[in-house]
């Protein structure tokens, strides 16, 4: 208007979330009388989790979290919570002024979820020679400094398998073989190491989301971990996926979106030549439903590689859960297509397949956003992992039906699972338990020379 420009409050809200201002900086909690279940976070994302605890008694005191947009969402959701950034900078001490506790105050739960990307099989797989590998160990020295009375890790199925080190295929002779570092679960295996040297008891899983009543198919490792020694149930199923065990079905896409104008929500766009396939293909369809003579346009060289290619030109089924949110649902070998609509979800639509709660901000740019949900646990699943420390806490606990099934996966518990871990290992009995990062870093002078290669295992 003549020579200024006008906007709304809305718009400048809106420009403020995506980006134009500094990140939050560090800060201490709110000063306030302190709640009877105390709970830190780590690695938090957008910590959509925070109000479904919060419901069942759990209070967040502190969030720690590096990513800039994270912080700005946690801040926008949680302004009154502590808040921490690079996990590497911070003592115990630190990590509890923050939180506003003293020494003798005792922190109920911490839960987490270390970076995926060094375990995840579609990765390098670097384990803990990765830097995101090693903050998974730093995660574990903070749980033992801070010692709550329970800890939660999250992670991709691909901890299960993932070595402690890794020798890249190009570098192998033609008669390699694994050593004990090398070996199939060797990461996963010496974090229980140290969680028990601890004191801490540890049950671990790996959980379809879909069966605790997330609209989602998800699968993810959970351990949780109590300092009394003692193991937890596994969680709770509440849904299954054909109605067996008397418990109803897995949710839908249909009953996740209802409500929500298809058309009024943030999405990005699919390539025109990305378009003009799924043009041709109807809810649960994906690049097989096309016509055969298509099959080579559409997916070019990829044609070629082995598996199913399941995440080419994917439309959503109405009558089935989500497939596994990605970080973005327009790359070419993971896109997530709307059942009707001729582009990919919304980020409204990401949020209510992974339960957040419609009015919780997620700041940052439609990518920040996008990542940030993408990335997060369900919160049903996440409200099952509440369910089953409040069950133990309060000596009610519920164990799973006699042969549910968790996953489509078998030997994923912890007993199963480290059986064959140690036979594929060549241990009959407990190894020597390793030292922690920080009491590697501390040591001097000579070390093995596999040691000072590896970096990574030192052993008493």
């Amino acid at each position: 208007m003549g020579k200024q420009w006008i906007t709304t409050d809305a718009a400048v809200s809106t420009y403020k979330l995506a980006g134009a201002l500094p990140p939050p900086s560090d800060r201490a909690r709110v000063a306030a009388p302190l709640p009877k279940l105390k709970a830190l976070s780590f690695f938090s994302g957008a910590m959509g989790l925070d109000k479904k605890k919060k419901k069942a008694g759990v209070h967040f005191l502190a969030a720690c979290e590096v990513d800039k947009a994270c912080r700005r969402t946690i801040t926008a959701n949680r302004p009154d919570i502590g808040l921490l950034g690079d996990i590497w900078k911070y003592s115990a001490n630190d990590i509890r002024n923050a939180a506003g506790l003293k020494d003798s105050d005792d922190i109920d739960i911490i839960v987490g979820g270390p970076p995926c990307q060094a375990f995840s099989t579609a990765g390098a797989r670097r384990g803990f020679e990765d830097a995101r590998g090693n903050a998974f160990l730093r995660y574990i020295e903070i749980i033992l400094a801070l010692r709550p009375k329970f800890c939660v890790i999250e992670n991709v199925r691909g901890l299960l398998s993932a070595p402690m080190v890794h020798t890249p295929h190009a570098e192998r002779e033609k008669d390699w073989t694994p050593g004990r570092f090398e070996c199939s679960g060797g990461a996963l295996f010496h974090v229980l190491q140290l969680l028990r040297a601890g004191g801490y008891g540890v049950s671990f899983n790996l959980y379809n989301a879909a069966n605790f009543g997330v609209p989602q198919s998800r699968e993810r490792v959970i351990l949780i971990c109590s300092r009394d020694g003692t193991k937890l149930p596994h969680l709770m199923p509440t849904h299954s996926q054909d109605g067996s065990f008397g418990l109803p079905r897995w949710k839908t896409l249909r009953e996740a979106l209802a409500g929500l104008d298809p058309k009024a929500g943030d999405h990005a766009e699919f390539p025109e030549d990305r378009l003009r396939f799924y043009r041709m293909l109807r809810s649960g369809q994906y690049w097989k439903h096309l016509p055969k003579e298509l099959h080579r346009e559409a997916l070019g060289g990829s044609l070629d590689a082995g598996g199913g290619k399941t995440g080419f030109y994917r439309r959503l089924d109405w009558d089935k859960p989500s497939c596994t949110l990605v970080t973005s649902p327009t790359m070419p070998a993971t896109d997530i297509c709307h059942p009707e609509e001729d582009r990919p979800l919304s980020v409204q639509e990401y949020k209510r397949i992974q339960q957040f709660p419609d009015d919780w901000i997620v700041s940052g740019s439609l990518i920040d956003q996008y990542k940030q949900i993408g990335n997060a646990v369900p919160v049903g699943l996440g409200e099952a992992v509440g369910k089953a420390i409040l069950a133990h806490i309060a000596g009610t606990e519920e164990r799973p039906p006699q042969g549910f099934a968790f996953s489509r996966y078998k030997e994923t518990d912890e007993i199963s699972w480290e059986a064959r871990t140690r036979e594929r290992m060549g241990l009959e009995e407990k190894p020597s338990v390793p030292l922690t990062v920080a009491a590697k870093r501390r040591r001097k002078g000579s070390a093995q020379s596999e040691d000072k290669q590896r970096g990574l295992f030192a052993e008493n």
